[in-house]
């Protein structure tokens, strides 16, 4: 396998796995929020640990999907 071969599967693994850590997110306020106007809240916890590990597994991807083009 070369190179290429393997940052192909890295990126389907990567992209497959951001997909599911971006289901895994709660939802915003949903129709309550229309209610009571608009509120700013924090992210805690599990919340948090998600929306980071999001930003952190897309500047992975964008990183190989450019190595893959510099690579070509």
């Amino acid at each position: 396998m070369t190179l290429e071969d393997w940052l192909s599967i890295a990126a389907m693994l990567v992209s497959i796995a951001l997909v599911s850590i971006i289901l895994l997110q709660v939802k915003g306020e949903g129709v309550g929020g229309l209610q009571s106007g608009s509120f700013v809240r924090t992210r805690r916890g599990l919340e948090k640990n998600l929306f980071q590990l999001t930003i952190a597994m897309s500047t992975l991807w964008i990183m190989i999907s450019a190595l893959a083009v510099y690579i070509r």
